[in-house]
This record gives structure tokens, C-alpha cells and sequence, in this order.
């Protein structure tokens, strides 16, 4: 059995025993920066499906860096993924993300052999799956947006896609590499999978990196039915 975590669960052992009694030194560590544990299990919801896109490319491989050097504002994302009907979190599933570049360009795509913003990663026995890449740029017709998969024992269970804060997006839009790009063309209110995708639950909650580190940590939670 998966354990499970819930709001008053967590807030109990917190005032209790101590957090790194209950899940552990390295799961201290991803609570208390984000209290991931928490925040996910309150939400609990079965995320929409929205779909895969013309961009998707097989491949195996697993990473935690995905960025291959590209340049951009570094992004740290913090998948939590959880059984949507019992709100346990759910370890070991592979999650796959793939995106554009600062510039709006995919790598693999036009008989191009690069693979840069493309991976796997495995969710740890905190059911958190984590990235390290950059703040995607945009491309004509779509909000600035990640797409994304989750595979629980070989069988895929989500496809989907998750966004950004619009002000956040148009601060990090102001700095170079993107600023040569200019204002996106296409905003959340116009963006029809957006809407499909969850609208504002399938955003990131964005924050600063902390200890003058630069960029952003993006949070998440998403609920599947395995």
C-alpha cells in the first residue's frame, strides 16, 4: 500500500514526532521547502487529459538536467504525483516532459537528431518526480506551456500539459534569451487546451529559488487513475 498523506496528517506529525521522524531525512528536505506533501494531498483532483501535440518523440532517456545547455531562466519542476481516487501518492511512476526552447523551437522534430528538453525521471517514494530546465519560450498560436506524461507500471495513465503565471511569464519574457521574441501572441483567455488542460489548476506554482540560486521552482500536483 502506498501511504497517505493529507493536509491534517501532516500538520499533526509536524507538531508532533517532527516531520523528519515520519518520512525521513531526504523527504524533510522536499517538505519543508514546498510542503509538497501537503499542498498535494489537499488538492487530490483527477487532472484533465489534454493532448500529446505534434512534438512528441520516443525515447528512453532519464535525467534529472534536461537542459543540454540551452540557454534560459532556470526552472526547477516538482511533479507530485498522486491516485486521484484515494489521494495516495503514488512512487515509482515515470513522468516525461518535453517543451520548446527560449525560442520556440523542439529538438527532435524536422529530421533534426538533437534531444535537448526532453526526459524521464522516476517519482521517488514520495511520489515526487523533479526537473531541472529552463523557462520555455512560446511559438504562434499557443500560451507558453510543458507538455507531459505519466506511466504507472508500463501503462500510461496521463497525457497532459501544465502553464505558467501570465505576470511571471511576462517578467522572465523581458530578459534575454527571450526578449528578442517579444510578447507572446497568444494569452491563457485564447488558448483553447488551456482550458481543456485544467485553465488555472494546471498552472505551476511558481517561486524564486532560494540561496542566490536563479530562476524558478515550479510545483505541481498530478492526479491520475492507475
Amino acid at each position: 500500500m502506498e501511504p497517505k498523506l493529507d493536509r491534517r496528517t501532516v500538520l499533526k506529525t509536524a507538531g508532533g514526532v517532527g516531520l523528519a521522524a515520519a518520512f525521513g531525512a531526504r523527504a524533510l528536505s522536499l517538505l519543508s521547502e514546498d510542503a509538497l506533501a501537503a499542498d498535494a494531498a489537499s488538492t487530490c483532483l483527477l487532472t484533465p487529459e489534454a493532448t500529446e501535440g505534434p512534438y512528441w518523440v520516443e525515447h528512453d532517456m532519464t535525467r534529472r538536467n534536461i537542459t543540454e545547455g540551452k540557454p534560459g531562466t532556470p526552472l526547477v519542476i516538482r511533479f507530485t504525483v498522486l491516485n486521484a481516487r484515494t489521494c495516495r501518492i503514488i512512487k515509482n511512476t515515470d513522468v516525461e516532459i518535453w517543451h520548446c526552447d527560449a525560442v520556440g523551437d523542439y529538438s527532435a522534430v524536422s529530421g533534426a537528431s538533437t534531444r535537448f528538453l526532453r526526459g524521464h525521471q522516476r517519482s521517488n517514494a514520495n511520489g515526487i518526480a523533479e526537473f531541472l530546465t529552463v523557462f520555455p519560450g512560446w511559438y504562434r498560436g499557443r500560451t507558453p506551456h510543458i507538455h507531459m506524461k505519466v506511466s504507472v507500471g508500463g501503462n500510461e495513465v496521463h497525457t497532459g500539459q501544465i502553464f505558467f503565471n501570465e505576470t511571471i511569464t511576462r517578467t522572465v519574457y523581458k530578459q534575454k534569451p527571450y526578449a528578442a521574441r517579444g510578447t507572446y501572441d497568444t494569452p491563457h483567455a485564447q488558448d483553447m487546451i488551456y482550458r481543456q488542460a485544467g485553465g488555472s489548476k494546471a498552472e505551476l506554482k511558481l517561486k524564486r529559488r532560494t540561496g542566490g540560486l536563479k530562476g524558478y521552482v515550479g510545483t505541481i500536483a498530478i492526479g491520475v487513475v492507475t
